[in-house]
């Protein structure tokens, strides 16, 4: 019974396996016609669940036998987005749960605008 549990958890985890592999978390970077890249971000999750057991028969040829079964799920949900232009890296999340997300999400572009201005000052002075 052992070798047969041992086939069928192999045989799901395989599966599973090349169902789910690096590039479905970290997607393929794609290149905008600015020179943007852009690189799609998800979260992957996963269960599976296989049993089995042995099975009496009604005669001495298949008198125990083995009988199983196993199940896999997968769930690839969005998170967001890396973007990478002109040297800067920002993550652009796929949905703003809350009105602080969104203002964190801000706060670097706020900086730079203010940087760039105080250069601009300093400039003209």
């Amino acid at each position: 019974m052992e070798q047969s549990i041992e086939g069928l958890m192999k045989t799901t985890m395989e599966n599973i396996k090349e169902m789910i592999d690096v590039n479905t978390v970290v997607g393929n970077p794609v290149e905008t016609s600015d020179g943007t890249v852009i690189i799609p971000i998800s979260r992957v999750g996963f269960a599976f669940v296989s049993g089995g057991g042995d099975v009496l028969g009604n005669n001495e040829e298949n008198s125990k036998s083995f009988a199983g079964g196993s199940g896999a799920g997968v769930t690839v949900s969005p998170v967001g987005f890396l973007s990478i232009n002109q040297g800067q890296l920002r993550m652009i999340p796929a949905s703003f749960n809350t009105a602080l997300d969104r203002v964190i999400d801000l706060i670097p572009r706020f900086i730079d605008k203010i940087e760039k201005r105080n250069c601009k000052n300093q400039n003209n002075m």
